[in-house]
């Protein structure tokens, strides 16, 4: 990379450099890091197309180039995603925000807009996209983030206090329900680890290099479902229900785990805007 690139010819070059890497969205990952480097949104690099780059933006954009063609996540390149219209820090130690979870969030707020003072758990919480998002609309609600993972719950609060709702949020680093013993909430919502462990090494190289604590959902994929299912009903209140989002062709074995024992009944599947089930709702029998 000479000095006398300009904005176009980089995002030309980048383009097909990506492509060659076998990454999926070559010119889109181009302009999102040249953005991020030069701390413009990308209609400023259409307007400003033909303007040169520096030898210091040069630099460091080939650092982030060289970084992606590793197949780094672009998100944890940047340190940013946007989720639900707000943007979340994210780092490696987050599982990165993916549109289908704002159908998990759309799908609680709905359920919520009725209760005047809603109480509301997030399970595996991660940036805490789901949570932070809920209390962002919700602004009477309280809520608590719940992460096995310290460096995650880091990442939860930074972002809590960003968006401003750090006040109403509590975080507890435990294993899923067990920090939440003698609680009750109006909504347990939950994007748990749901990838067959055996299907891991599969997984694209960007999605292998995202927590596999936040990934691996035992032998099926099933595990956390179980532990949400068979304990849940004791956190609710009454009326109150359970939201968890699922893995393709995982909806009809998640809702058939809830049985006379559990106390609770699957009264909802809902699809995500690819017709994939993507969200089962649970209630109190």
């Amino acid at each position: 990379m000479s000095e006398q690139w300009t904005i176009t010819s980089i995002l030309n070059w980048t383009k097909q450099y990506f492509g060659g890497k076998g990454i999926e969205n070559p010119r889109l990952d181009a302009e999102v890091l040249l953005s991020h480097i030069l701390g413009k949104d990308r209609l400023y690099l259409y307007t400003n197309f033909d303007q040169p780059l520096t030898p210091e933006e040069l630099a460091a954009y080939r650092e982030v180039v060289k970084r992606r063609a590793m197949r780094l996540p672009v998100a944890y390149i940047t340190g940013h995603k946007e989720f639900m219209g707000m943007d979340f820090a994210v780092s490696p130690a987050v599982l990165i925000p993916r549109p289908d979870t704002e159908i998990l969030v759309e799908t609680a707020l709905a359920r919520l807009a009725a209760v005047e003072t809603p109480v509301v758990a997030d399970l595996g919480t991660g940036s805490g996209a789901i949570i932070i998002s809920v209390l962002a609309k919700l602004t009477k609600g309280t809520g608590t983030a719940v992460d096995i993972s310290p460096e995650a719950l880091a990442v939860t609060q930074d972002n809590a206090m960003r968006l401003g709702v750090a006040a109403r949020l509590e975080l507890f680093q435990g294993d899923m329900l067990l920090p939440l013993l003698g609680k009750k909430f109006d909504a347990l919502l939950s994007n748990p680890p749901y990838i067959p462990d055996n299907d891991i090494a599969g997984l694209s190289p960007e999605v292998r290099q995202e927590p596999r604590l936040a990934l691996a959902g035992g032998r099926d994929g099933l595990n956390f479902y179980r532990r949400i299912v068979a304990q849940g009903a004791e956190y609710l209140n009454s009326g109150g229900f359970i939201a968890v989002e699922v893995g393709i062709d995982q909806a009809g074995p998640v809702a058939a785990l809830a049985d006379e024992t559990s106390r609770l009944k699957p009264e909802a599947v809902i699809k995500d805007y690819s017709g994939i089930e993507r969200v089962i709702v649970f209630t109190l029998r």
